[in-house]
């Protein structure tokens, strides 16, 4: 493996202990706003009158698609870092304004900190069969779009969720379906929580088995964040020759196993899948270009 280019050990050591590490001013505020502003003409809403805005929170398609490494070139760095070297990384690795808006979901209710007792855990990956080596999801990166501070819709991270996610895909060796994971017992071992705020242009890279969850948004100030994943050219190996061959991604697998090396071998097959939400965004795409062919 490469030596990094771009992190430093310690930062290195971060995410391997909490399974994610904050890289700051990745892209300028100005190329965030052209996205933002660009969203609110695709939902037809009215970026200055919150009365218009009809959802508190939306789930938008993907229209414009861009290269992480020339958008981000910092961010591209620490990916290449924390996984092994650019050669692992499928590429082009895409970004795109697949916007998660939290315009104002649970502003009517008190704040919740972040707990096992929040609703929604999960890791994402709702398009393949997931494996303990899975390469589908490499990295999930959260790109903030927008300011987000405490009770402004930021996620809820569990950092001590690594161990129980792990041991749990390593005596699952057939695969499991996205909606087999039990997320409410691997969340109920889980002891250590935090909410992830931040700046425009900040970029949180997530080891995939982090579990994370949504939070309300009290701030009257609507959130604009996106999760692209980073897939791997082949599966993550955890028994490789060399200790210094293995990713920083592989060694929090190794490191939650307790274990130098572990031989993975999946027994059931690779899988791709359409999810659910796959056809509502191909009807929202319409809609959505054909406001943004209306206003020029």
């Amino acid at each position: 493996m490469p030596k990094p280019s771009s992190l430093t050990q310690t930062q290195i050591d971060e995410f391997i202990q909490r399974g994610s590490l904050l890289i700051s001013d990745c892209f300028s505020r100005e190329a965030a706003q052209e996205i933002t502003d660009r969203a609110y003409v695709r939902l037809g809403y009215d970026k200055n009158d919150p009365a218009s805005w009809d959802k508190s929170r939306v789930h938008m398609p993907s229209l414009t698609a861009f290269d992480c490494a020339t958008f981000a070139p910092k961010a591209w760095a620490a990916i290449g870092d924390l996984l092994g070297g650019f050669d692992r990384i499928h590429t082009p690795c895409s970004w795109s304004d697949a916007l998660i808006v939290n315009f104002s979901d649970g502003a009517g209710q008190p704040w919740q900190e972040p707990s096992a007792s929040v609703g929604g855990w999960h890791k994402d990956g709702d398009f393949f069969r997931h494996y303990l080596d899975s390469p589908e999801q490499g990295l999930l990166v959260l790109v903030l779009w927008s300011d987000i501070g405490h009770e402004g819709g930021g996620t809820f991270i569990a950092p001590d969720s690594l161990a129980p996610v792990a041991r749990f895909f390593a005596a699952h060796p057939e695969g499991v379906l996205p909606n087999e994971i039990p997320f409410r017992p691997l969340i109920e071992e889980c002891r250590e929580f935090a909410e992830v705020t931040g700046k425009v242009g900040d970029v949180i890279l997530c080891h995939p088995f982090l579990l994370h969850a949504s939070s309300r948004n009290k701030s009257g100030i609507p959130r604009f964040l996106t999760n692209p994943p980073v897939s791997l050219r082949e599966p993550m190996q955890f028994d490789r020759t060399q200790p210094d061959d293995f990713s920083p991604v592989e060694r929090v697998v190794l490191n939650a196993l307790g274990t130098e090396h572990f031989a993975f071998a999946p027994t059931g097959s690779r899988e791709r899948i359409v999810p659910e939400r796959a056809q509502r965004e191909m009807k929202e795409k319409e809609i959505e270009r054909e406001r943004l062919a209306k206003n020029g």
